[in-house]
């Protein structure tokens, strides 16, 4: 059983390579320094005063694929959709004065991916604004969240127009999705690969 399950690996990682976009991450344009660890990843960028950096992890990014009544459909040569990593992730702003930091808790919302032809709406959304003691490795549940469900929209628009004067708009957000999925990509094939390596072990 296990020989037949390492082959059936061997070919699989031989499969995801082939159809692999990118050898090396993809960049983030906007001088966004990017941290690896493991599944998460960090992105910075510092401004006159102010330290932005985002932060997300690709373990459960991938949004359930609404295509399974299609399966039946599908011809044998078809290519499988691509699986887009989607991940929420946290913006915090640091400003070099203070002893806060501005945390903004953002998603991607599932029904906005891919709709195109209405006028330009954010690909994100804004979920939670809190104010967090800086350098604090755990956030405090004692600090007011502000959730945005039920914000007066104007104030809503300013805090994305606050991001987006820090780089973190549409562009940003497409890149990300970009980064984020082939990040995902590649430590799905270092997962089939450990896991050969782990299945031939005797």
């Amino acid at each position: 059983g296990d020989k037949a399950f390492a082959q059936f690996l061997t070919d699989e990682i031989k499969e995801e390579k082939k159809i692999q976009k990118h050898k090396s991450l993809p960049k983030v344009s906007g001088g966004w320094e990017l941290e690896v660890h493991g599944t998460e990843a960090k992105l910075v960028r510092k401004i006159a005063g102010e330290k932005i950096t985002v932060t997300f992890n690709i373990n459960n990014s991938i949004p359930p694929s609404a295509e399974e009544d299609t399966q039946e459909q599908q011809k044998p040569d078809e290519q499988e959709p691509e699986l887009t990593s989607t991940p929420n992730f946290v913006v915090e702003v640091i400003k070099d004065d203070t002893k806060q930091t501005l945390v903004l808790d953002c998603h991607y919302p599932e029904d906005e991916i891919g709709q195109e032809g209405e006028e330009e709406s954010d690909i994100f959304t804004i979920r939670e604004v809190s104010f967090q003691p800086t350098g604090e490795a755990d956030w405090k549940d004692t600090n007011y969240t502000l959730n945005t469900d039920s914000l007066d929209w104007a104030l809503y628009d300013h805090l994305m127009d606050f991001l987006a004067d820090r780089g973190v708009d549409n562009t940003f957000a497409d890149e990300l999705i970009e980064l984020s999925t082939a990040l995902e990509h590649q430590e799905y094939i270092k997962f089939l690969e450990d896991l050969k390596s782990f299945v031939k072990c005797q």
